[in-house]
């Protein structure tokens, strides 16, 4: 597995999630020029898919483990 960057290393998902939704209400709230419109939905763009990228990673982390666990059961079984 490659090193993490510290940005990664520095992800938090809630906080991340937390950023997005108040970028979405200042989109909706209209009182942002056109240009700036266009940076929060680029920005939040961005963020969620550095949130979907860490949940992916994470069900690839469960699935691995999931199958470690199975394997570990079957084994137990036979002996």
């Amino acid at each position: 597995m490659p090193p993490r960057s510290k940005k990664s290393k520095d992800f938090n998902y809630e906080t991340t999630i937390t950023e997005v939704e108040a970028m979405i209400e200042q989109i909706e709230s209209g009182s942002l020029t056109l240009e700036d419109v266009f940076d929060k939905f680029t920005q939040a763009s961005n963020a969620l898919a550095q949130c979907e990228a860490f949940l992916a990673q994470g069900k690839q982390r469960m699935d691995l483990l999931i199958e470690v666990l199975e394997s570990s059961a079957k084994e137990d079984l036979e002996f």
